[in-house]
């Protein structure tokens, strides 16, 4: 059921953070993702690109995760939003809510948080309003000294 992440997946590597590397910051990337090492920040797939990242033992994500293709035998202290399938191994700890198109689970996984299923269309919503959300912070108040 669950393999190697490196064989079950034909998208070329295109970057890995070492078990020993820790990342305070957002991650964006377009490709195949590999983290066995920690991430503070959220992590995020660009749109419409296909990406997969793959999060194994031994690594962690503090923050969101927006990706299509998602395989996870780490942690991820955040919400996981997947808009083609999620793969949880037996090692997989989420502490947030997991919002996912298609699921597979070993025994063993655990979620603290909510499953959510949402097709493909209801995701690319959320992902749309997210980025509304972004892009719509308020202006900074000026003050000024008589």
């Amino acid at each position: 059921m669950f393999g190697n992440a490196k064989k079950k997946h034909k998208m070329k590597l295109d970057t890995m953070l070492g078990p020993k590397t820790e990342i305070t910051g957002d991650v964006a990337f377009s490709e195949f993702l590999m983290i066995d090492g920690k991430v503070t920040g959220n992590v995020t797939a660009e749109q419409g690109s296909g990406a997969r990242l793959s999060l194994n033992k031994g690594g962690r994500i503090v923050g969101d995760v927006r990706v299509p293709d998602l395989y996870i035998d780490g942690e991820v202290e955040g919400d996981v939003y997947a808009t083609e399938r999620v793969e949880l191994a037996n090692n997989a700890q989420i502490t947030g809510n997991v919002y996912y198109n298609l699921l597979e689970m070993a025994m063993g996984a655990a979620i603290n948080g909510n499953l959510v299923h949402k097709p493909k269309e209801e995701m690319r919503l959320l992902e749309h309003k997210a980025e509304s959300k972004k892009s719509a912070k308020p202006a900074e108040a000026k003050s000024s000294k008589a």
